[in-house]
């Protein structure tokens, strides 16, 4: 079998994980949840009139300022949903995962012995996504 064949059998075994399944699952929930849609709507309706302000020559400071509290509004709700949870909470455990099957395939192609090798994931995050890239 080549690599690439093993990549794709890697791939088979990711979607039978639990891990991809509670994920798959969440977001689904997420999708459903019309609530929560209408925030996510509500949420990038209020970042494009934030856009849209920072574009004018003279930006008007109390309405950036009314906007920028109202996206956070928006935002806090979001993140208070159970269903947007369950999925950033499914979508950190398989991202973990995945970087562990990263990291032991890169670190076996530095030499490193495939058997021994691993990942242990330290948490980074300091509770505060508005500067985080990674979950949305």
């Amino acid at each position: 079998m080549d690599i690439i064949s093993l990549a794709r059998e890697i791939g088979k075994e990711i979607q039978k994980d639990q891990r991809y399944l509670n994920m798959k699952l969440a977001q689904q929930n997420s999708d459903d949840d019309q609530k929560l849609q209408d925030l996510i709507g509500e949420f990038n309706l209020k970042r494009m009139a934030i856009n849209n302000e920072t574009q004018k020559s003279e930006q008007d400071t109390d309405k950036m300022q009314a906007l920028n509290q109202e996206l956070r509004h928006v935002y806090a709700q979001i993140m208070q949903n159970e269903n947007m949870t369950a999925y950033n909470k499914a979508k950190e455990e398989m991202d973990a995962l995945l970087q562990r099957v990263s990291a032991i395939i890169g670190q076996s192609a530095d030499g490193e012995d495939p058997e021994t090798t691993d990942y242990e994931q330290s948490s980074s995050c300091g509770g505060d996504c508005g500067s985080c890239g990674g979950c949305h």
